[in-house]
């Protein structure tokens, strides 16, 4: 009997001691309540009391959560659509406002969180054209977004880490005239190099020629200085020949001249025969 009732004192003492403390983990927010209203938030990690009754505890998730949101149309500066796929990254920073604004509900804090960030996403791409949205860096974007939203994610006891656009798409009724400006674009552009590279390619032809013409001038002009230069220098030696051996220089050329008149055999010349190219046919006395 003895021995019962100790076991029973000793259940009831781990009960209440159990029931007076609590722990906090490194990747827990908690809050204390007396009489369910909030009394304490601020606990680090590590062991915690409370009064049994009086006090209750309640523990929530201070990790990194990932909103996902389903594509959502935006208007751009230009009145067009687009389809935006993103993303939310946020945590707990205040776990009492949190607790106050949201009942401390992860699902409507992703709800009322969603709609911060489309508003964001509305009033920055309002902003820009579609051509901006896709070649911009998407840094500059994100920057702007978070600056938007945190302000009013602060209020619910939330801080926003990150914000990324995962895909930016155009409705299909949009894609097609955004696709022919574009080739349109793309096809001024390189008509513009086509006629750039003509222009270029005629320069450089118009450049050749006049090389070319320059060259072949030149070429001429030291071609008859060389065959002036020639025909002084044969001129020069026929003279000199010719006043060595007036006779011998006449039967030669008179030779050459007979060669080169009947090089073939049907070749005819008709001529006095007592003409002087005759001359050294005649028998010499």
């Amino acid at each position: 009997m003895g021995q019962n009732k100790i076991l029973v004192g000793a259940g009831i003492l781990f009960f209440l001691i159990s029931s007076m403390v609590f722990t906090v983990t490194e990747t827990e927010r908690a809050i204390k309540f007396r009489l369910g209203e909030v009394i304490a938030s601020d606990f680090k990690p590590g062991l915690h009391f409370k009064m049994p009754f009086i006090n209750n505890v309640k523990k929530f998730d201070a990790r990194i959560l990932t909103l996902d949101s389903k594509p959502e149309r935006f208007l751009t500066s230009e009145k067009k659509n687009v389809i935006v796929d993103s993303f939310v990254k946020w945590k707990i920073a205040d776990v009492k406002t949190f607790y106050t604004a949201v009942a401390g509900d992860v699902g409507q804090a992703n709800v009322r969180l969603d709609q911060i960030i489309k508003d964001a996403f509305r009033s920055e791409f309002s902003k820009r054209t579609i051509k901006q949205l896709v070649s911009s860096d998407r840094t500059v974007i994100r920057t702007s977004l978070i600056a938007l939203a945190s302000p009013i994610a602060e209020k619910l006891g939330v801080k926003i880490i990150d914000v990324q656009v995962k895909r930016i798409d155009l409705p299909s009724e949009v894609s097609s005239s955004v696709y022919r400006r574009m080739e349109a674009e793309r096809e001024r552009v390189a008509r513009e190099f086509r006629s750039q590279g003509k222009e270029a390619a005629e320069r450089i032809r118009a450049d050749a020629d006049k090389q070319r013409e320059i060259i072949l001038a030149n070429a001429f002009r030291d071609a008859e200085i060389l065959k002036g230069n020639g025909d002084a220098v044969a001129a020069d030696t026929y003279a000199k020949a010719y006043g060595e051996d007036i006779e011998f220089f006449t039967f030669y050329r008179s030779m050459n001249a007979y060669k080169e008149t009947f090089r073939n055999k049907g070749d005819m010349l008709v001529v006095e025969p007592d003409s002087d190219f005759f001359k050294y046919f005649k028998r010499q006395k």
